[in-house]
């Protein structure tokens, strides 16, 4: 989508991307490498694709293979298991062997801009290591911040700052006629983020509850803008990048993240799935239907505006893997665009 609005007549792009789904999507905490999935193509010495026939161990615990068969981008697995310096091998391979003239970090929210000390700080490790492993790569490394607070830690308001601070400047804005084609992606794919974009690209604004804990996002006239940051300007600048390019392991890198900024989000995540594990009974159609409406009622009284598909399946607890029967058992009865990414509040009956 990015790759769409800033460079409309290349080639869609090569992505490199981590394989880390929500636990309510696949429980194993934590990223993916290679030896979670069958069917990968090799892409190099240390790179490998994902297409379409690839699965996970055990299946269907990933949707990168559904998304590499409907998205027109060649998809690449990052495999952290090297630390920084094993995904900066992964990176300069792929520099060399597609003639890139550049490499863009693409983050959703802007905490990858963190100082790595700020208290709403939920998630620096993959950011950190992905920029950790930019470091000195032979081509032009620009971090794009799309969607200023989107991802429910750093504030808008404290994002744009943070760009202007270290030389940052916007690139543009993504229109709605840019985002419309990922709607068809977000009718399966549970990315929080991106469907907050997407929406704002399609003018949506208002109030949206996000992940697990209720977090509310305002949907502003900057929620659709992206902000460029020079890598070289941010590394700087941070507690836990430098330290992390020197990691050799994905163990190194969460000692790194733990001993610089307090927490790694594995292991909140090796917490929680410990909790999403538990076996829970099947519960009946119209249950669901009564409990989100119940949920949904709620959250009108408290100005909520619209929810995520994902925060309502942690609301009614639906278990892993459940999420197309939640998105389908809703719309079922409730006059909303199929391909709308988010789920109104005001209106609802």
């Amino acid at each position: 989508m990015i790759h769409r609005a800033l460079r409309p007549e290349d080639a869609p792009p090569t992505v490199l991307t981590y394989a880390w789904e929500r636990l309510r999507v696949d429980p194993l905490p934590g990223p993916r490498g290679p030896d979670g999935f069958v069917g990968l193509v090799p892409a190099g010495r240390f790179t490998w694709q994902i297409t379409p026939g690839s699965d996970t161990v055990p299946s269907g615990l990933s949707m990168l293979p559904r998304l590499a068969a409907e998205v027109p981008a060649r998809l690449l697995l990052i495999d952290p298991t090297g630390g920084a310096r094993g995904m900066h091998r992964q990176l300069a391979e792929q520099v060399t062997m597609t003639g890139a003239d550049a490499v863009w970090v693409v983050d959703v929210g802007g905490d990858v801009v963190a100082r790595g000390d700020e208290p709403g700080l939920r998630s620096p490790f993959a950011d950190g290591l992905a920029l950790a492993a930019c470091v000195g790569l032979p081509v032009p490394v620009e971090v794009l911040i799309a969607g200023p607070g989107l991802d429910g830690e750093l504030p808008e308001a404290e994002v744009i700052a943070r760009v202007e601070e270290l030389g940052g400047h916007l690139w543009g804005r993504l229109t709605g006629e840019q985002a419309t084609p990922a709607a068809d992606v977000l009718v399966w794919h549970p990315s929080e983020a991106t469907a907050l974009l997407t929406a704002a690209a399609m003018g949506v604004r208002g109030r949206v509850e996000i992940r697990d804990n209720g977090t509310p996002i305002d949907l502003t006239d900057h929620s659709a803008d992206i902000y460029g940051v020079r890598v070289n300007g941010l590394t700087g600048n941070t507690l836990h990048v430098r330290a992390l390019a020197e990691t050799e392991t994905l163990t190194q890198a969460e000692e790194v993240i733990r001993r610089l900024c307090g927490s790694s989000e594995i292991d909140y995540e090796r917490q929680k799935s410990a909790r999403l594990s538990e076996d829970r009974p099947e519960r009946p159609a119209n249950e669901l239907r009564h409990d989100a409406d119940a949920y949904t009622a709620d959250a009108r009284t408290r100005g909520i505006d619209y929810l995520t598909f994902r925060r309502l399946a942690e609301a009614l607890d639906v278990s892993p893997g459940k999420l197309d029967r939640l998105r389908a058992e809703l719309r079922q009865d409730q006059a909303t665009d199929e391909r709308f990414p988010l789920w109104p509040v005001q209106g609802q009956r």
